[in-house]
C-alpha cells in the first residue's frame, strides 16, 4: 500500500465511525424508569451503604473486580519514544482492547501528564478505589523501576509494568524450553543480553529466577559491555556489571550459549553468530526488525534455535501471551499483588503448554499439519485458546499458595469452564482465519469489482496478504475507483465483455457448450453466457486460472447462485448443495445451516446438510456438536417439521453413531447446558457445548442468522457453500466490506484444503 494511503487508513480506523477504540457499555437493563431508578437515584444508595459497611462489597456490587487501569505518562512509547501523555492515548486504548479480546478484562486507559515520580505515584495510588488492578505501560527507565516498586508496596491491588515483566515471562518460558531441546542446563549456559532498558533488566532477573547463574551473564548497552570499572553507572545497570576483560558485543559473543536481544535491528552479525557455542539459542526481540535477520541466522547456523518478536517467523515472543492471562488470574482471586511466584507460575505454565498436544484449530490457523514441541515451536502461539484456561489457573493457584489471594478458588473445574465461556465472540476466530489464509494466499476472482465496497474488500485482502485479487468488471470504473481509494497495486483487471477477452471468452464457451450440448445448450447460448461475469469467473476457477471465486454483492442470492450451480460440479457423493453461516456470538462460534440454498429439505437432505456442515466445522478446527433445531423436544410434537428433524437424527444415529448430534430440540435447550442436563439427561449433547445448529427449513435458518447479526451484533461469516468441488462462494446481497474480507479468507482456506486434498488423491 502507498505510504499516504496506509497513513490515511490508520487515521480513519481510529476516527470512524466514532473516535477511539474502546467504549463503556451498560451491563444492566436501562429501558424503563424502574431500571434507571435502580441504576442511579434512589436505588444506587443501597450498594453504596453496603460498601461503606464493608469495602470488600465493592467487588460484589461494582465492576471493580474486572476493571484494570492501563496507565502511562508516554515517556517510552514503543518505537516512538517520549511522545508525551496525550499522544500515547491511542496506544493505551489499544492495550485496553487487547485485555478485552484476549481475557475479557475491562479497561480504562489513564494518561498521566507528569514525569515526576512522586507525583505519578501519588496520582495512581489515589485511583485504588476504582480499579481491581493497575497495568503500567510505556514508562521510561530508570523511573519505571521506582514507580512500580513503590506502587506495589503502597497499594493493595495487583500492579505490573508489562514492559518489564511481559517480555521476561514469555522469553523465560522460551529459554527454559530451548535449553531443554538443546540439551543444556540453564545454570550452566553463558548468556549475552544486548540492551539494558526496563525489559532487558527484568528479563535478566527472570532468567536468574528460573535457574541461570549471574556470573554467566553479560549485559550490554549502547556504550558496550557494562563493566564494573565504568564510571557513573546507573544503579539498575550496575547490578549486572562484569569484571571480565570484554568490551564489545563481538567479544561477548565468543562461546556464548544464549543471545538475548532487546536493542536494535541488525546489530548481531553472521560472523558473531558463528563464534557462539554449539547448539546456540538466539532470542532476537527488537521490533519491528530483530538484531539479526531470521533467514540469515538460520542459514548461518543449522544448530540454532531462534525466536523473534515477529509473527511471521517461528517462536514469536509476544507479550499478549502473558499480561491478559496474568491479570485474569490475579483478578479472579482478588490478589493484592502480582508477585514473583505468580510470574514464575505463568512462565512454567507457558513452557509446559508448548509440550502439550496442539488443538487442531491452532494447526489450522498456522497452516501446519501438526505443530509439536521442537526447535520451531518452543512457546505457544498467540491464537491458542488454551492460554485462557491454563495460564490464569496457574497464576491464581500461585497467588493462593503465596498468601496474596483474598478470594481463593475451590472449584477449579468450574473456574476453567467460566474461563472458557469468557472467550465468547471476541473475534479470535477471525484473526485465526486471516492468519491461515496469509500463509498461502490464493488467486481470488471478484465478479463485481467495479462496486466500491467489493473493491475495498479486494484491496484489504491484497494488502493484508490474504489473497491475490483478480478484478472483474468495467475496467475504466475499476481504475477510477482504485485511484479514489489509493489501491495502487498492479493486480489483474478483466472485463469479460471486451474484445480483448474474446479469445478467453470463446475458449470458455467452447468448454461449456461441449459439457452441455446434449442438454439443450447451443454454442451461441454458451457465448452469450460467458459475457456474464459469474459464468466467466466460474469458468476461470474450472480452468485453473483462478483458485477461488466470490460473487453476489449486487444481485439476489438465487440469481448469483445459478451460474455457480450450472458450471461447478458437486463434490463426490453430494446430490444437493447447501450453505452454512458461521456466527461469532457471546455463546461462542455457532454454525447455522442451511441459511441460503434449500427452502424445505427432506429429512434425508437435512441429515446430509448436517454432515456437510460438520465437515466445515472440522475445517475450522472444532469438534462438531450438532443440534437439530425445531419447536419440539424429543417427540413432544407430532407436527411434520419436528418429525422431519427426528427422522434426520435417527438416520445420523444409525449411519454415523460416533457423531455428536441430537434432536429434535428447541433452541434454548440446545444452547443451555444446564437446562438440557436437567430435562433430557439421555441426550448425546449433554455435557457438550453445541456449536452447530441445523434447521428444518430456509425460513428458520436465514431468519435466525440475520436476527443474530442485526440485533446482537454478531459477526457473520458466510454463507459458506457446502458440497461444491471448487472453492466458489456467494455473498448475501449488500454484504459489508468486513463480511467480504472474511469470506475472502474462507475462500482462500477452502482453496488450500481442496488443492491439498486433490494432491493427496
Amino acid at each position: 500500500m502507498h505510504k499516504d494511503s496506509k497513513r490515511r487508513e490508520a487515521l480513519l480506523y481510529h476516527a470512524k465511525p466514532k473516535p477511539g477504540k474502546i467504549a463503556v457499555v451498560p451491563t444492566k437493563p436501562t429501558s424503563t424508569q424502574r431500571d434507571l431508578a435502580l441504576a442511579y437515584s434512589p436505588g444506587v444508595a443501597e450498594p453504596c451503604l453496603e460498601i461503606e459497611k464493608n469495602p470488600e462489597n465493592a467487588y460484589k456490587y461494582t465492576a471493580k473486580g474486572n476493571l484494570v487501569a492501563v496507565i502511562s505518562n508516554g515517556t517510552a512509547v514503543l518505537g516512538l519514544g517520549d511522545i508525551g501523555a496525550l499522544a500515547s492515548k491511542p496506544v493505551m486504548e489499544g492495550k485496553g482492547l487487547l485485555f478485552k479480546i484476549f481475557a475479557d478484562i475491562d479497561v480504562f486507559d489513564i494518561e498521566v501528564d507528569t514525569k515526576n515520580v512522586d507525583d505519578f505515584v501519588k496520582i495512581v495510588k489515589a485511583l485504588e478505589p476504582t480499579f481491581g488492578g493497575i497495568n503500567l505501560e510505556d514508562i521510561k527507565a530508570p523511573e519505571c523501576f521506582e514507580i512500580e516498586r513503590r506502587l506495589k508496596e503502597e497499594m493493595n491491588i495487583p500492579v505490573m509494568h508489562d514492559d518489564q515483566h511481559g517480555t521476561a515471562i514469555i522469553s523465560g518460558a522460551a529459554l527454559i524450553n530451548a535449553c531443554e531441546l538443546q540439551k543444556k542446563e540453564i545454570k550452566d549456559v553463558k548468556i549475552v543480553v544486548n540492551g539494558a532498558g526496563a525489559a532487558a533488566i527484568s528479563c535478566t532477573q527472570m532468567y536468574i529466577s528460573v535457574g541461570a547463574t549471574k556470573e554467566n551473564i553479560v549485559m550490554l548497552d549502547s556504550k558496550g559491555v557494562i563493566r564494573a570499572d565504568r564510571e557513573n553507572l546507573d544503579p539498575s545497570k550496575a547490578v549486572w556489571a562484569t569484571n571480565r576483560d570484554i568490551h564489545t558485543l563481538e567479544d561477548a559473543m565468543k562461546d556464548a550459549d544464549v543471545f538475548i536481544g532487546l536493542s536494535a535491528a541488525n546489530v548481531l552479525s553472521a560472523d558473531m553468530l558463528n563464534t557462539m557455542a554449539p547448539d546456540p539459542i538466539v532470542l532476537a526481540m527488537a521490533n519491528p526488525n530483530p538484531e539479526i535477520a531470521y533467514d540469515l541466522a538460520m542459514a548461518t547456523r543449522k544448530d540454532i534455535i531462534m525466536g523473534t518478536g515477529r509473527s511471521d517467523f517461528p517462536n514469536q515472543v509476544n507479550n499478549v501471551l502473558g499480561f491478559p492471562f496474568i491479570f485474569r488470574g490475579a483478578l479472579d482471586v482478588r490478589a493484592t499483588k502480582i508477585n514473583e511466584e505468580m510470574k514464575l507460575a505463568a512462565v512454567y505454565a507457558l513452557a509446559n503448554l508448548a509440550k502439550e498436544t496442539v488443538p487442531e484449530q491452532v494447526n489450522i490457523a498456522y497452516g501446519a499439519k501438526k505443530l509439536s514441541f521442537g526447535k520451531d515451536y518452543i512457546i505457544p502461539k498467540p491464537f491458542d485458546p488454551r492460554l485462557m484456561t491454563e495460564i490464569p489457573p496457574a497464576v491464581a493457584k500461585a497467588a493462593i499458595e503465596s498468601g496474596v489471594a483474598t478470594e481463593p478458588i475451590t472449584n477449579w473445574e468450574a473456574y476453567r469452564d467460566e474461563l472458557s465461556d469468557r472467550m465468547g465472540s471476541d473475534n479470535k476466530l477471525v484473526r485465526m482465519l486471516m492468519n491461515r489464509a496469509k500463509l498461502d494466499p490464493k488467486k481470488v476472482v471478484y465478479t463485481e469489482a467495479d462496486q466500491l465496497n467489493v473493491l475495498k474488500a479486494a484491496q484489504i485482502a491484497y494488502e493484508e496478504g490474504i489473497a491475490i485479487p483478480i478484478l472483474l468488471g468495467n475496467k475504466e470504473i475499476i481504475l477510477e475507483l482504485k485511484e479514489e481509494i489509493g489501491f495502487d497495486a498492479d493486480v489483474m483487471i478483466i472485463d469479460p465483455k471486451t474484445n480483448e477477452e474474446s479469445e478467453r471468452r470463446n475458449r470458455y464457451a467452447e468448454f461449456f457448450w461441449k459439457s452441455r450440448e446434449r442438454r439443450g445448450v447451443t454454442i451461441i447460448d454458451a457465448q452469450k453466457l460467458m459475457r456474464d461475469r459469474s459464468y466467466f469467473a466460474s469458468m476461470m476457477v474450472l480452468q485453473g486460472e483462478a483458485d477461488a471465486m466470490l460473487s453476489g454483492y449486487s444481485r439476489s442470492y438465487p440469481t448469483s447462485l445459478k451460474p455457480v450451480l450450472d458450471l461447478i460440479p458437486r463434490a463426490n457423493g453430494v446430490s444437493k448443495v447447501a450453505s452454512t453461516n458461521l456466527m461469532l456470538t457471546n455463546h461462542g462460534p455457532l454454525f447455522l445451516a442451511d441459511t441460503a440454498v434449500n427452502p424445505n429439505p427432506t429429512a434425508e437432505e437435512i441429515a446430509k446438510i448436517a454432515l456437510m456442515t460438520s465437515h466445515v466445522v472440522k475445517m475450522f478446527g472444532f469438534d462438531p456438536a450438532v443440534a437439530m433445531v425445531s419447536f419440539g423436544n424429543f417427540g413432544s410434537s407430532k407436527d411434520e417439521s419436528p418429525k422431519k428433524m427426528r427422522k434426520a437424527v435417527e438416520f445420523l444415529h444409525q449411519q454415523y453413531p460416533e457423531m455428536i448430534v441430537d434432536g429434535e430440540i428447541q433452541m434454548d435447550f440446545a444452547l443451555n447446558k444446564q437446562m438440557l442436563k436437567e430435562k433430557f439427561p439421555f441426550s448425546k449433547l449433554v455435557g457438550k457445548k453445541v456449536n452447530t445448529l441445523v434447521f428444518a427449513n430456509l425460513d428458520a435458518a436465514n431468519t435466525t442468522y440475520k436476527m443474530l447479526k442485526e440485533l446482537n451484533g454478531a459477526t457473520s461469516i458466510g454463507p459458506i457453500l457446502l458440497g461444491l468441488d471448487a472453492p466458489v462462494h456467494v455473498f448475501q446481497l449488500g454484504a459489508g466490506v468486513e463480511e467480504m474480507v472474511n469470506m475472502t479468507a474462507v475462500a482462500v482456506i477452502d482453496a488450500q484444503e481442496k488443492i491439498a486434498r486433490k494432491k493427496n488423491i
